[in-house]
């Protein structure tokens, strides 16, 4: 029996969470054969989803279809949202109650071609997935690939599937890495107005716009630098 805070939609396809039609029943159900804990198949979702979707800012981003999960499975690659929403799609479909949590975060240690290329150290609408497990909601962050955070000599996120894991504060040499700024909260969905609506704000019209052009023009997928 789940709480009343467990809605049915967070076991439900959602307008961009969605995978009637694809193959992600088929894929969940591989990754999570022969597992019988609940915490165990989340944590055999989480680590497919973190390691072997890699973690790439410079993903498409404007249009409904570059979140829905098999899209971003069949990619290969996403940033924290698309990468989220897969998640969040692999656990519904495996009977694990989930939605999308968003803050706003402060990144200390990513590299100058991305400080260039956003204008911003602020990660505007940053995603991580909240789930149902062992009869309490818990957080887990499926951002960064563990072999991008060996590059960057930051902490991957370990999750167990029974305690929440988020981006570690410090790296590796105990500078600062992340910082928390500003909850936003819980949806059932992507709510892709919203969050373009704040990545105008925050990081200008225009220059979200530049980058909508140069992924219609034949940008690089160029892993983070």
């Amino acid at each position: 029996m789940h709480p009343e805070d467990v809605r049915p939609e967070y076991l439900e396809p959602a307008a961009l969470i969605r995978w009637d039609g694809s193959r992600l029943p088929e894929r969940a159900a591989r990754l999570t054969a022969g597992i019988d804990d609940e915490a165990d198949r989340a944590r055999s979702l989480f680590l497919f989803v973190r390691d072997q979707v890699k973690y790439n800012p410079y993903s498409p981003f404007w249009l409904p279809e570059h979140y829905y999960p098999e899209n971003v499975l069949d990619r290969g690659y996403g940033y924290c949202v698309q990468k989220s929403a897969l998640l969040v799609a692999l656990l519904r479909i495996s009977g694990i109650p989930a939605r999308m949590v968003f803050a706003d975060i402060r990144n200390h240690r990513f590299s100058a071609k991305l400080l260039d290329y956003m204008g911003a150290d602020l990660f505007t609408y940053h995603a991580y997935v909240d789930l149902f497990v062992g009869g309490k909601w818990i957080q887990a962050t499926p951002s960064f690939e563990k072999e991008l955070a060996d590059k960057l000599e930051i902490f991957p996120v370990d999750f167990n599937g029974r305690e929440t894991a988020v981006l570690h504060h410090l790296d590796r040499l105990g500078q600062v890495h992340i910082e928390y700024v500003r909850d936003i909260g819980v949806f059932a969905d992507v709510p892709l107005g919203d969050l373009l609506a704040a990545w105008d704000r925050v990081y200008g019209a225009e220059r979200v716009q530049l980058w909508r052009q140069a992924f219609e023009g034949g940008l690089s997928q160029d892993a983070l630098a």
